[in-house]
């Protein structure tokens, strides 16, 4: 995965104030998130930098390093709090930020997605889905209308939309990217395997997925298994 970020502000920690938090911070506050998760799970009370380090084979400097970019949330003899740092993590991810997502292409991609749980763990709600196909409109996916892309625009004054998930033929994305960066929408999640980047006037956040280019990561290391990178 690669990301194109466009933002406007600085990135801010739960005071409000600002930091300068690197992308590669940002990238692993998802693990924490997942592991944190399972460590509830189990009734863990709380656990020190050491013990997460063994779990997620990232160093406890790292960790201790990645969390203080945000506060800490640390006592020095007793760890972290287990129900608090997941807390913190999940207002962090925007968990519970009320993220409203739609649907842009109803095939197999699009309906496999919104048959996930993985939006509702992570807070975002699958407000719509919308495709061009006239034999798919009016259908319902895991409880989600397929809507006409005419009724877009309406849609999104109706309901402010923040995340649109692209999994429509490459061939349309830019043009329904600009349609939905028109419509107020803040956040791209391209699956189209055409690498979207957008004006930074524009003021939107691009994560383009690359399913195919992790498959071939994959490829590569069981082709080279002596060139891999055994610390991560």
């Amino acid at each position: 995965m690669r990301i194109n970020q466009y933002a406007s502000g600085a990135d801010r920690d739960l005071n409000g104030e600002r930091t300068n938090v690197s992308q590669a911070v940002i990238r692993r506050l998802p693990r924490y998130f997942r592991y944190l998760r399972e460590l509830i799970r189990q009734g863990k009370m709380r656990i020190s930098s050491s013990e997460l380090s063994s779990m997620m084979h990232v160093t406890a400097s790292q960790i201790r390093q990645d969390l203080n970019c945000f506060g800490g949330f640390g006592q020095q003899g007793y760890g972290y709090n287990v129900n608090y740092l997941y807390a913190r993590i999940c207002e962090l991810l925007g968990v519970g930020a009320g993220i409203r997502a739609i649907i842009i292409g109803a095939g197999d991609l699009g309906r496999a997605l919104v048959r996930s749980p993985m939006f509702e763990k992570r807070g975002v709600d699958i407000v719509a889905m919308f495709d061009v196909n006239p034999s798919l409109i009016g259908r319902e996916v895991g409880g989600v209308k397929i809507r006409s892309m005419t009724e877009l625009k309406s849609f999104c004054e109706e309901i402010p939309v923040d995340m649109a998930v692209l999994t429509l033929p490459k061939e349309s994305v830019d043009e329904v990217a600009e349609l939905l960066v028109e419509n107020g929408v803040r956040g791209l999640w391209n699956f189209t395997a055409k690498e979207l980047t957008l004006s930074p006037d524009a003021r939107v956040i691009v994560e383009n997925v690359h399913l195919g280019d992790s498959l071939m990561i994959l490829n590569y290391q069981l082709c080279n298994p002596t060139d891999r990178d055994e610390t991560k």
